[in-house]
């Protein structure tokens, strides 16, 4: 593996945090409101469309691109890894368990206990809504561990250990357990003003495609945080 790219001011991709940049993965953080990748419905300017620019450096002809490796919701900010090649890209997904992923978020409303594992087979309906089933044949097995950090003004700030990946996860393990992520306006409570979704992808921790190391990058604490429940310790 060749050391790390840091590029010139000029060729930042815009809208975007380069974390970690080499010949096999970049590593960015999304910030919330973009798209991973456009789908049938939505095919608005995405993280997928920015880093393939990026990695062309302007040149329409280039072969470069980057690969979807894993996604985060439009409205999660956080951190992102992209294979810059099709070995990079099977490589990683294929070793996704082993992968390690922490959020934070801020929730409604006091957990007790203050900490353990959600475990469900989520499915989801031709609405698009995930939701938790009993019948392991219509759902995919999924597994969330969250710690209480702080309470403050009716809220919970948590750390959540992502031990899969599936989609809203999170946020519907969380609002069936009757505290849905504050600003989530698809499985949290219609009284919810909060303008966005506080949920932030922190850290993650995964083992390179060619060099076998274990690569490990976080971000600093998101804003929302501060606002909802007040500073903490970083």
């Amino acid at each position: 593996m060749s050391a790390p790219k840091r590029p010139a001011a000029k060729h930042q991709p815009r809208g975007l945090t380069v974390l970690h940049e080499d010949d096999d993965v970049i590593v960015v953080e999304k910030p919330c409101g973009l798209l991973t990748i456009g789908t049938d419905r939505d095919k608005s300017r995405t993280v997928h469309a920015i880093l393939n620019d990026y990695v062309r450096r302007g040149n329409p002809r280039s072969r470069n691109r980057v690969y979807i490796v894993h996604r985060l919701d439009r409205d999660t900010s956080g951190i992102l890894i992209l294979a810059k090649n099709e070995p990079a890209k099977v490589f990683l997904q294929g070793h996704w368990q082993e992968t390690d992923k922490r959020y934070l978020t801020v929730v409604s409303g006091s957990l007790t206990p203050k900490s353990g594992t959600i475990s469900s087979y989520l499915a989801e309906n031709a609405a698009f809504t995930v939701y938790s089933t009993p019948d392991p044949s219509l759902g995919k097995l999924s597994v969330t561990e969250f710690t209480v950090l702080k309470e403050a003004r009716g809220l919970s700030l948590l750390e959540i250990h992502l031990l899969s990946g599936r989609k809203h996860q999170i946020r519907v393990h969380l609002s069936e357990r009757g505290h849905p992520v504050v600003g989530d306006k698809k499985y949290g409570k219609g009284s919810d003003s909060y303008a966005t979704l506080a949920l932030h992808a922190r850290s993650l921790s995964f083992t390179h495609p060619v060099s076998g190391l274990r690569l490990s990058f976080a971000t600093g604490v998101p804003d929302f945080v501060t606002r909802l429940v007040g500073k903490i310790t970083p």
